[in-house]
């Protein structure tokens, strides 16, 4: 899940209490991994699942942050994919000389609150997918998807007339929300429209607050990841095992062979849409307005802006565009995004399973459409058949 929206797992390497005081005053914001030492936390590393930032002061044991972070770099995330922030009493011209040459994220003087240092490890989460996909885009050379005028015009007078007459409908669940459960009554998260480009989406919120942080317990009912999947890596990862003369790839956590990074990244991509049948974190109210499509009123408000269109592909989170880095998939970026499309008339109501080659099949075939001359009334043909979907029967 994105970082903004789901527990940051971070690592501090160090001993100020005050750092680890500051910390546990988040309440629960952030899963800190602690190491007062470089060795300690390589072994940490070298066991666990990757970390989303790591923290470490420049004066350490053994070794001092810098030296680490070269260590770091090399060993676990050659491709530099995690934020690597250094703590200093004080920043002296040399130190900061040195951090800019090893591309350290970012340097900190103390006192600093774990609050600061949170903010900026999202900003750098967000920031590298940003540059991770407009890299993408320019390696395609794919010409960027343009609303044509006509589109766009319908979709401002749509959106338009449709808030002022639903207002009212849109005010009643708004109280009901608030009525059933604590927190905002609606749900913003980052997400990749047309040519990669990342907005705020906008919904009604219909989950319990803390719902995003369940996501991984209840990774084993999402329904795009088969039962198969791990036991398949194990056997890959065995028949692949490095032979002399195979091509490496030095990834993040691990030297792995080539073949055997293939087949994962292919079960990776399997599983990069998430989907729920029954899903438990949905409110009371929540089911009612997913039924009727109710929570997704305030995407009318994306319109208006310009960052949908009224029929379109729908825009992804970032932790499941993110894994959508094939051919065979970035295409669907090359149209507009949308609040209805194909896949939702097409596969709401007949059942509520849907393999991701499907999914892929129609985002790409509708990309196809919004670039014919017939678009327009395509679009006109799939909002016709948008409104019975809504009120097909979908638990989902």
């Amino acid at each position: 899940m994105n970082a903004t929206n789901r527990q940051m797992k971070l690592m501090y390497i160090g001993s100020d209490e005050s750092v680890l005081s500051s910390f546990k005053e988040l309440n629960g914001k952030v899963k800190l991994i602690h190491h007062a030492n470089p060795l300690q936390a390589s072994e940490w590393i070298e066991n666990n699942e990757r970390v989303d930032g790591v923290i470490s002061e420049l004066d350490l044991p053994g070794r001092n942050g810098l030296d680490f972070h070269t260590v770091f770099i090399e060993k676990y995330d050659e491709k530099r994919s995690i934020p690597y922030l250094l703590l200093v009493a004080e920043k002296e011209p040399e130190i900061i000389k040195r951090a800019i040459e090893q591309k350290i994220s970012d340097v900190y003087a103390k006192p600093v609150e774990a609050e600061t240092i949170l903010n900026r490890v999202n900003f750098l989460k967000v920031l590298q997918v940003h540059m991770k996909f407009n890299k993408i885009q320019e390696n395609k050379d794919v010409k960027v998807y343009t609303t044509p005028f006509f589109k766009r015009c319908f979709d401002i007078v749509f959106a338009s007339l449709a808030l002022i007459a639903l207002s009212p409908l849109l005010l009643v669940f708004v109280a009901a929300i608030r009525l059933e459960s604590s927190g905002k009554v609606y749900y913003i998260s980052k997400r990749v429209g047309t040519g990669y480009r990342i907005f705020n989406f906008l919904k009604l919120r219909s989950m319990y607050p803390d719902a995003d942080k369940r996501l991984k317990e209840l990774e084993h009912l999402n329904q795009y990841q088969s039962e198969e999947t791990e036991p398949e890596l194990a056997e890959v990862i065995e028949e692949n095992s490095v032979a002399e003369g195979s091509t490496i790839l030095f990834g993040d956590e691990e030297e792995v062979e080539e073949n055997t990074h293939i087949q994962r990244q292919k079960q990776k991509q399997d599983k990069a849409f998430v989907k729920f049948e029954n899903d438990p974190r949905i409110t009371k109210v929540g089911h009612i307005i997913r039924k009727l499509s109710i929570d997704e009123l305030p995407q009318l408000i994306n319109v208006i802006r310009g960052d949908m269109s009224i029929v379109g592909n729908r825009p992804l989170p970032l932790y499941e565009a993110e894994m959508l880095t094939t051919d065979e998939w970035t295409d669907r970026f090359n149209g507009p995004a949308g609040i209805t499309g194909l896949w939702q008339v097409e596969a709401r109501g007949k059942t509520s399973k849907m393999s991701p080659e499907e999914r892929k099949g129609l985002d790409n075939k509708y990309v196809e459409i919004a670039n014919s001359k017939y678009s327009f009334w395509k679009d006109m043909w799939i909002i016709l058949r948008t409104i019975p979907a809504v009120f097909q029967k979908e638990n989902v």
